[in-house]
């Protein structure tokens, strides 16, 4: 009697350790997906920021994007996870002039190559983060011109 007892708990015991690892491999892929959703709302975010922010403030020399090759480097909080952990990242952000600018712009171009004056811009921004010990990248361009 005391053996099948035993043998019955044994049974439950591993039973329930089975469960419990099959409930976790449920979970970890919810886990990614909300990460990957924070990353995509936070580069959501840098999109507008880029949209919105004055010409003259982008190209200033305090802009939120420096001009290539120099780049502005900044950890920040992309979101919260269920349990209250906070997810960072680092966002790299520069903007790279289009080779029509005229020089004074970041360019090469004369007035038969840009006749209009045309001044873009490539504003990007690069965040980068870690999911259980993987590292991932994502990019956002944005074209401005003026």
């Amino acid at each position: 009697m005391l053996v099948e007892a035993t043998m019955a708990l044994s049974i439950l015991t591993i039973l329930g350790l089975l469960l419990l690892k099959l409930s976790l491999n449920v979970l970890y892929p919810r886990q990614w997906t909300l990460q990957q959703t924070l990353s995509d709302a936070y580069l959501t975010y840098e999109i507008a920021y880029a949209q919105r922010i004055p010409f003259e403030t982008l190209t200033g020399n305090s802009s939120p994007w420096p001009m290539f090759p120099a780049t502005a480097t900044t950890t920040v909080e992309i979101g919260k996870i269920p349990g209250g952990r906070s997810v960072n990242a680092t966002v790299v952000r520069t903007r790279i002039a289009d080779p029509d600018n005229y020089p004074i712009d970041g360019g090469t171009g004369t007035v038969s190559t840009n006749p209009s004056a045309m001044k873009v811009w490539e504003v990007q921004s690069i965040l980068s983060y870690q999911i259980a010990g993987r590292n991932y990248v994502k990019s956002r361009t944005v074209v401005r011109s003026q």
